[in-house]
């Protein structure tokens, strides 16, 4: 049976920390499906379909990356894909202490997954994307914190989605 992890968020834009997190992963599962998350509390900035293609982007080379999304519930999303692992990255304490609270609901609702936790490097700990996405939205150069293939111009082209 494969060792299949789901690696949700709104990745509103993608980074440096969601993709160094990915990639120090893939030894640790035979398959990581990224998988974009509508939630309703969050204002995006790109659409779904320039979040998800540029994430395709990023992971074009890597048979063992799957980038798709879902509404609704991790766990539902979990069970449909056949996933026993939920990825992800921390960066300071109060993550920690978010994550934690979630990880436990999702093990109270399916006793089959488990949260996989994996520590951010610190270069990347100041990373979000909220914080890149204000960069972006008042003109700055956020390219820094963005994984290289990402070709900003290309994404920028297209107007961003308007805020919810």
């Amino acid at each position: 049976m494969d060792k299949i992890a789901v690696f949700p968020g709104s990745f509103d834009p993608i980074t440096i920390g969601h993709e160094s997190v990915i990639l120090r992963a893939l030894d640790l599962f035979d398959k990581i499906i990224i998988a974009v998350g509508h939630n309703e509390n969050k204002k995006v900035f790109f659409s779904l379909t320039l979040r998800l293609s540029m994430i395709a982007d990023v992971f074009a080379d890597n048979p063992k990356i799957e980038v798709t999304h879902f509404e609704g519930l991790t766990v539902d999303f979990c069970k449909r894909v056949g996933a026993k692992y939920i990825l992800r990255g921390l960066r300071t304490s109060a993550d920690f202490e978010f994550e934690r609270a979630i990880a436990q609901v999702n093990k109270a609702m399916y006793q089959e997954i488990e949260s996989v936790f994996m520590l951010t490097l610190p270069e990347h700990t100041s990373i979000n994307s909220t914080i890149v996405r204000e960069i972006l939205r008042y003109g700055g150069d956020a390219s820094q914190f963005l994984p290289q293939s990402i070709d900003l111009k290309k994404y920028l082209a297209s107007p961003p989605a308007p805020l919810r």
